[in-house]
């Protein structure tokens, strides 16, 4: 991968649902003795091993944050087309970052930011997220973690129109793995995503911010989230892709 990777589209690229990002801030103490593979290798080599690239993504870059910045990591894939019957692939992402990282260094997460392709939903009156939520019934009641989520559409007026809607479905279904306890058009501004607003629909300022707690802090969980919410989202008629930044509110975690 070359030096001055850095998040975009690549106009002779293959056709997708759309480009799915992750952004990791909080800081990151490098092991002494890791190996000399970059961030790009080691999640080609992880979707490989797992079975996730050319079927759920095409791998497209990734790279660090530079030296001081609370951006730790970043990584980008194309989002093969999602079923009718299938969430955004966001779980399985989120934990192969989670897993890149944690050969590069120990992470103190405090906030991760995903560009949902929910362009490449299709509309659909299923919620196809919720038959992964089932996962985390049996999980440490401690765990659980308060956190802030800010969902935004960029320059589209989407999300505050379906906000309430939104809250609304995110308390009448059956799963605790996100607790919605209050709910705010606008609200909080999470940091400016790492990219340029060409690449989704930026600059970012529709928005809606739920404060919960999630289940536990863990790729797995943020992943299941970013799924829920980008169902939640498409039932509601959006059809742009939107900036997720979920973090948490007690502080840096680690993982």
């Amino acid at each position: 991968m070359p030096t001055d990777a850095h998040p975009g589209l690549d106009p002779a690229g293959p056709r997708t649902a759309g480009p799915m990002f992750a952004a990791l801030y909080g800081s990151l103490r490098p092991h002494p003795e890791r190996g000399s593979r970059d961030p790009y290798a080691l999640f080609h080599d992880r979707s490989v091993a797992m079975g996730w690239i050319d079927g759920l993504w095409g791998m497209n870059d990734a790279g660090l944050g530079d030296p001081g910045s609370s951006l730790v990591a970043w990584f980008q894939v194309g989002a093969e087309a999602v079923p009718g019957d299938r969430p955004l692939p966001v779980q399985p992402f989120l934990r192969c970052a989670g897993d890149v990282v944690a050969r590069i260094g120990r992470l103190g997460l405090r906030a991760v930011q995903v560009l949902l392709p929910v362009q490449g939903l299709e509309p659909s009156p299923r919620t196809p997220s919720m038959f992964a939520a089932r996962w985390f019934d049996d999980r440490d009641p401690r765990s659980r973690t308060p956190v802030r989520v800010t969902l935004d559409s960029g320059r589209a007026t989407s999300v505050p129109e379906a906000a309430g809607a939104l809250r609304d479905r995110i308390r009448q279904l059956h799963q605790d793995v996100f607790v919605c306890e209050s709910s705010e058009v606008g609200g909080h501004e999470p940091p400016a995503p790492p990219f340029d607003d060409g690449f989704w629909n930026g600059p970012p300022g529709q928005r809606v911010t739920f404060e919960g707690t999630l289940a536990e802090w863990s790729p797995d969980a943020l992943g299941w989230l970013g799924a829920f919410l980008g169902d939640l989202a498409a039932q509601q008629g959006v059809t742009s892709p939107l900036l997720l930044t979920v973090s948490t509110i007690e502080g840096e975690e680690p993982l």
